[in-house]
């Protein structure tokens, strides 16, 4: 489909100020197929022209129509204007996996002889593709320590395209100072990309900080209930055509009912997320001052080593709570098998509570002294909250810890 533009203008102009209303409301028609209140899915791969006519209007011309469906679906435009505005971002492109937006993101941004600089505490799975792949394309990577910023900015070269990195981190939930971010890619012409999909639109906005691309796994919170695989990438829209035009020959496309079931989570995003912020902080209350907890990681939290940054740059802390248990591997183990309410699962965002131990789960492959390398210890655990009632959840974490002493 040739793209309708989007200015921020529109952004201004939809109705309502706020993200919960923009969240239910935004990138809608008022009026919809069959008057239909909810977003209908267009179930379909391909698209008919009227005649010969109404073809031309659309080729030579540019006008809206969709043509097939690895260009665009009227299911997936609606959920990519209503994240464009929730984010106060230009323009958005959806994926079908948050892995899909990070490496078509990447590969679109950068050619053969570049340089690219991420942060160590990124996903495993955005540093195997930086560190390994990459190369395959005489693409160059530099990993530098999170929180380095020395470090940063001597590993800039004269063919460094951008800096990468996630704010919050996992699973440390460290947080990146986007104001020096901005001044330093500012200062070297740099691009800047940020993976916000722990602090999602609701407790922070990148864009205010002259970041130019940020991307979301909409897996997480933003669909919110574990039961779609989605991705999101927003920003200058010039830059977002970049990533869109590879994205269509990439192919790694939404399909209807996953943007469907994305809409109907971002619905109750802004309710879900003041739940969980709340209730995420009073779990790591609880745990900082438990005696069978070594050390809590929430940047609501005043021990957080960049708890300044984040109350200065959030507006809340997310649903994600990391600890360490005191004890062994046999502890944790005692801790996470006590669990009743707690699901253990990987993933985050979603309204079940899930909990993942990364040494089993993400880091299995490593021996012990290269997970510690990494900072993943054998204790460490990652709890994310559901919506669940936060006493509920305290108490089932709480009588679990009573038994990890095994």
């Amino acid at each position: 489909m040739k793209k309708n533009k989007k200015t921020k203008a529109d952004i201004r102009n939809t109705p309502g100020k706020g993200i919960s209303t923009f969240s239910v409301h935004a990138g809608e028609e008022r009026f919809r197929y069959a008057d239909s209140i909810t977003t209908p899915i267009v179930q379909t791969s391909t698209y008919a022209f009227k005649n010969t006519d109404h073809i031309e209007a659309y080729t030579r011309h540019g006008h809206a129509h969709f043509e097939y469906g690895r260009y665009g679906n009227p299911t997936e435009k609606v959920a990519q204007d209503r994240m464009a505005i929730m984010c106060g971002a230009e323009d958005c492109v959806l994926f079908a996996s948050g892995m899909s937006a990070i490496t078509t993101t990447i590969l679109a941004l950068v050619r053969s002889q570049d340089h690219i600089i991420i942060t160590d505490d990124a996903y495993k799975k955005t540093l195997e593709f930086c560190s390994s792949y990459l190369q395959r394309f005489g693409i160059d990577c530099t990993i530098v320590p999170f929180g380095d910023y020395d470090g940063i900015e001597k590993a800039i070269r004269p063919n460094t395209r951008f800096i990468f990195s996630e704010s919050p981190t996992n699973p440390y939930l460290n947080i990146f100072d986007l104001e020096w971010l901005r001044d330093i890619a500012k200062r070297y012409n740099l691009m800047t990309l940020i993976d916000a999909t722990f602090s999602t639109p609701y407790n922070q906005c990148p864009f205010d900080y002259g970041v130019d691309i940020v991307l979301h796994s909409a897996t997480k919170y933003l669909a919110g209930h574990n039961d779609i695989l989605a991705g999101v990438v927003l920003g200058r829209e010039e830059l977002v055509e970049k990533i869109r035009a590879l994205h269509k020959a990439m192919g790694g496309v939404i399909d209807p009912h996953c943007s469907y079931l994305l809409l109907r989570g971002m619905k109750t995003f802004a309710l879900r997320m003041e739940r969980q912020n709340n209730t995420a902080l009073q779990v790591a209350q609880l745990l900082e001052d438990h005696t069978r907890i070594k050390q809590v990681y929430y940047p609501g939290l005043e021990s957080h080593p960049h708890h300044d940054i984040a109350r200065a740059q959030m507006s809340g802390y997310g649903g994600v709570v990391s600890f360490d248990i005191k004890g062994t591997l046999k502890n944790a183990k005692y801790f996470l098998d006590a669990l009743k309410l707690c699901y253990i699962a990987p993933s985050l965002g979603g309204v079940e509570t899930l909990i993942t131990h990364p040494a089993l789960v993400s880091y299995y492959n490593l021996t012990r002294k290269e997970r510690y390398g990494l900072g993943i210890t054998d204790t460490l655990v990652r709890l994310a909250v559901g919506i669940e009632e936060p006493e509920d959840i305290i108490a089932d974490i709480d009588q679990a810890l009573k038994k990890s002493r095994g």
